[in-house]
């Protein structure tokens, strides 16, 4: 186990009526705000208003950015940037799912750059040493990314799709209001709940690596807690109950703590970039098609304990089975919930994806130094395989 500072400085406003916190805690950050949210479902269920209402309170001028997209994408960032060096911009406050805060975190950055392409940071061709404060209200339980520094960016002019973490870029405060996630579809809280789990999966579970025990067990219960609130979610929109759990579930389950004294390449995400960056799929609905896939490639003696351990501890898979059956009985209940009992597609095929590109993504997502560290070490070679599998 690796040694580790554990530090998240994101202050959280969890439940129902915490936008009436919003004024405070804006205000003490300047008097001119950039919203910035994504295709209007904020307007639709009211929350825009209450927003306004709020930035209004705290005596704010208001500038607007509207319609990031579901991959959030480079030029999105460099209008927002330029938008706030123009004005002035004090703070940012994004309203939305990941796609919306990540754009933030990157205008955040993007807004200190002497540059105007936020590419050049994104690419770490250029920095910044300081990034403009934000808040969010999240809409969508899935990404964690209103409570941790990293964003993820598209370019779709060079079908390539990166993440970056800016020094200190985790939102200052974040307002986490389950009732606001009562109209995410069925389709959209499938795979933002797939996210979750990969999550959990690609940093820190699924690892060769030394880790605390009790952070594993924690591991464990937060992916009993999607798998347990997802299917009631999907069955019953307002549960709050439910909502509550996914949304807490996607918060812990990316904001650092859960894989202190860890570093591994995130395997399946690096996969899944490839996916959404040539073809803008759904990012937790890519990761669920590649994740059992990716077990059953990597899948041998040395990894299957770990595997029949998330079966029998997370999946209810029995202890008694032999490892080897164990760890595929686990992978088959992965399957099951995946694309059963949550109803998403199993196949890249369904969603229109042939193998085209496939050898050209393999490549990327290896990155300049040819392998992806993880449970097992995959080549581009392997990572093709795994594409293959999911045909």
């Amino acid at each position: 186990m690796q040694n580790f500072v554990f530090h998240n400085k994101t202050k959280v406003y969890f439940g129902k009526g915490q936008i009436e916190n919003l004024a405070d805690e804006i205000s003490r950050f300047g008097k001119k705000a950039l919203l910035v949210y994504g295709g209007g479902s904020i307007k639709r269920i009211g929350l825009y208003d209450d927003v306004i209402k709020q930035l209004e309170k705290a005596k704010m001028t208001v500038y607007e950015l509207g319609g990031v997209e579901p991959n959030p994408r480079h030029t999105t960032v460099n209008k927002g940037a330029a938008l706030c060096k123009k004005e002035g911009i004090d703070v940012l406050l994004a309203v939305g799912g990941g796609s919306t805060i990540d754009a933030t975190k990157a205008i955040a950055a993007a807004a200190k750059y002497d540059g105007d392409d936020c590419w050049d940071l994104i690419t770490h061709k250029a920095s910044v040493k300081e990034t403009l404060p934000f808040l969010s209200v999240l809409t969508l339980a899935a990404t964690g990314s209103e409570m941790d520094g990293g964003c993820v960016i598209s370019n779709i002019e060079t079908n390539e799709k990166f993440g970056y973490f800016a020094p200190d870029n985790n939102p200052d405060v974040s307002f986490l209001d389950p009732t606001y996630t009562y109209s995410v579809s069925a389709y959209q809280t499938a795979s933002g709940s797939a996210d979750i789990m990969s999550h959990i999966f690609d940093v820190a579970y699924f690892s060769m690596q030394d880790q605390m025990d009790m952070l594993k067990r924690i591991q464990e219960e937060v992916l009993k807690t999607v798998i347990k609130y997802a299917p009631k979610a999907i069955e019953k929109p307002d549960d709050y109950e439910a909502r509550a759990n996914l949304m807490w579930a996607s918060s812990w389950a990316l904001n650092d703590f859960l894989y202190d004294g860890l570093s591994q390449s995130t395997v399946c995400h690096a996969m899944e970039h490839e996916l959404s960056a040539f073809y803008d799929i759904t990012h937790g609905h890519g990761l669920a098609i590649l994740t059992p896939r990716w077990l059953s490639y990597v899948l041998n003696e040395q990894t299957a304990p770990c595997i029949k351990r998330f079966g029998v501890n997370v999946m209810g898979v029995d202890e008694n089975l032999p490892l080897m059956d164990g760890a595929k009985t686990a992978i088959k209940k992965l399957e099951e919930f995946f694309y059963e009992t949550l109803g998403l597609k199993s196949k890249l095929s369904d969603l229109g994806i042939d193998d085209k590109n496939f050898s050209v993504m393999a490549k990327k997502a290896c990155r300049a130094k040819g392998v992806l560290k993880g449970f097992t070490d995959l080549t581009p070679l392997d990572v093709e395989a795994i594409y293959r599998m999911c045909l």
